[in-house]
Formats: structure tokens, sequence, C-alpha cells
């Protein structure tokens, strides 16, 4: 497309995201933006860094609480990791959390509890890959950054009907992002991308007749728009398998342990398991258990993540007199506050059922 079709359909979008943008608790809008409101880069960077792999009602109640806990990055920074993993947990990909910490004490140490307004400066801090720099870059500092996340990888694909399958097709599409973002509003362009491919070009079943790029989008003049983005065929995911031992005290209390704070649910809450991991299955049976005790099956959980799926056998046992093992009793009260990753839930309901008010 020429340039000036480029600018055509940035205007465009932008005009229909005046009119239509969603209301989210981290964003400013086009009229309070208008009235001299700014982004501020605190709040977009932690709203970013949630929605990785997080829907965003998912992501809502998570990010009032952190702000509510704590109200700017430096409070953020001299939080005890165990309070933020605590706050995180539920979210999944706890890497994220880490980085979440590391990235505040970097800003709070290094750049005096201000964040860099370049995409070079923000993704020289811990965590923070493209993607999050780029959106920080554009949204809070109005860097005319090319911001692509999944909802904008949607838009694009169709929009240009790109045949190539992901992830080869990402550098296609992101030059195509770079070519139509503005120097104006960069920031309001990227919100506007993200919004359309959320509400409008959805994945399935999009709203074609409501969108704004409907007269130049090359999938709907060949009437097929569900068939992009192309995805390379995907893998089936490996089952692992492990086992879990609930140990309950007289007064009801749990056993619980850390986690290596390093790997997957790295520095996360947990009741003592077999060794499993993504590439390796763990042992299955009571022999296996932490200490010697009269357990019992519970069932088996299941639990998705990335790239493998693991099935966890559950055992309990009651006693007050478990063999020296590294951990701590915690009360069945208080297990709600505990940074427990959604896998030990499971497995705590599936031994306690009425453990936790929601799961």
């Amino acid at each position: 497309m020429p340039a000036r079709t480029e600018t055509r359909l940035s205007d465009t979008l932008l005009h229909w995201y005046d009119r239509h943008h969603r209301e989210l608790p981290w964003r400013v809008t086009p009229r309070e933006r208008e009235a001299g409101k700014r982004a501020e880069p605190y709040h977009v960077w932690l709203s970013e860094v949630m929605l990785q792999q997080t829907t965003v009602q998912a992501v809502k109640p998570y990010f009032r609480k952190f702000l509510n806990t704590w109200p700017s990055v430096t409070d953020l920074a001299a939080a005890p990791v165990d309070d933020v993993m605590a706050a995180w947990a539920g979210l999944g990909y706890y890497a994220r959390a880490r980085n979440l910490k590391k990235c505040a004490e970097a800003v709070a140490a290094e750049h005096a509890g201000r964040f860099p307004d370049t995409e070079d400066g923000l993704r020289s801090l811990p965590g923070i890959g493209d993607y999050t720099a780029a959106a920080v870059a554009a949204i809070a500092f109005d860097r005319p950054a090319a911001v692509m996340d999944g909802n904008v990888e949607r838009v694009i694909s169709r929009l240009y009907a790109i045949d190539s399958p992901l992830p080869g097709s990402k550098p296609q599409m992101k030059a195509k992002v770079r070519e139509l973002t503005p120097t104006e509003r960069p920031g309001d362009f990227a919100q506007a991308m993200m919004d359309l491919g959320a509400t409008i070009c959805t994945p399935k079943r999009p709203a074609c007749a409501l969108c704004p790029f409907r007269g130049d989008c090359l999938a709907l003049a060949t009437d097929e728009p569900e068939r992009f983005p192309v995805k390379a065929a995907k893998k089936e995911k490996p089952v692992r398998q492990g086992a879990a031992f609930v140990a309950v005290s007289s007064d009801g209390a749990v056993l619980l342990r850390r986690r290596p704070t390093s790997g997957l649910l790295g520095g996360m809450s947990e009741v003592p398991t077999t060794d499993w991991t993504s590439r390796m299955d763990g042992g299955t049976t009571a022999d296996h258990a932490p200490f010697a005790a009269d357990w019992q099956t519970c069932g088996v959980v299941s639990h998705v993540f990335t790239h493998f799926e693991l099935r966890l056998t559950v055992f309990r046992t009651r006693t007050d007199e478990p063999a020296a093992v590294a951990g701590w009793w915690e009360p069945v009260e208080t297990l709600e506050a505990q940074a427990l990753p959604t896998v030990m839930k499971k497995v705590i309901v599936q031994a306690i059922p009425l453990a936790f008010k929601s799961i």
C-alpha cells in the first residue's frame, strides 16, 4: 500500500478508537488525554507484564490489588519478594512475578524511580523484552514504536492476507505495523490495534461489518478472514506424571514448603511433591512420600503448562509429627494468602475440598 494509504488507515483506526475504545483501569482514554492527562509508566508496565498470556478480565483485579498494595514502582521495589509472589498467585507464568520485582528494583535503584522513556532504555531493564519495551515506550511516552501482540498479529495478518505461518511471519508483520504506526498518538494507535483485535477482529466469527478496515482488508476480500493468521502445526504436548503429598495436622494446618527460586514455579509455595519436571516424570506412589505415614490416595489432578501437561497423584495423611522436612505448617484459613500456584491449589482441594473459597 502507498504511504498515503497507511496514513489513511491509521487515521481511520484512531477515529474508530476515539468512539469505541475499551475502558480499562490502567488506560488513559482519548478524552482524558485531550484534557492533559498522561499515562503513568508504572501502570502501563505493570498491566503489560500481567497481560502476557493472561486475559484482560483476569488481570483487572490483580492490577487493582497491586496498585492498592504498592502504589508506586518504588513501593513495589521495597516489598518482600514473598509478598509479591503471594499477590501474583493465580496469574500463572511465575517467572513474570520474579522479573517484575527485579525490574522494579532496577528502576528504583538505577533510575531514581523513573522508567526510561525509550525502547532501548526499557529493554535494558530485567524482564522487559521487545514487546513490553515497545508498548511502554508508545503508550507511556508517545514514542512511535511498533507494538505487536497476538491481537495485532491477527489484525495485520488479515489486513494484508499474510500467508506465511507464524512464528516465521512475525518480522513481516512487525514491518507492516511499523509502517502503519503514526508519529502522532502512537500510544493510542497501539491500543486501538489491540482493541480492534480483541473486540472486532476476533479469532472466530470476526465482526467484519463493523471493522474500520473492512474496505481495505485483503482477507475479507477473499471471504476467509478466519484462515488468518496462518499457524504452523502444533506439536502434541507431552504428559508428565508425579505425586503430591498433603499432610494435615490435627488442628487443620497443611504442610508447605518453598520451591527453589530458579526453574518452573520458582520461589512459589507447594505441598511436597516428587521430582517431576517438564522433561521427566517423578515418582507416583506413596513410596516416594517425604516421610513415613499412613498415606491415602485422593485421586489425580491435571494441570496444563505451556509446554506439557502434568498429572499428579494426590496422597493425604493426618499427622502431627512428620519427619524432618524443610517447610512449615500453614493454617487452612490462611492458605489463600500463600504464594500457591494454581496446580498446588488443585492438589490441596483434591485432598481438602473446602480449603479455598474459589478455584
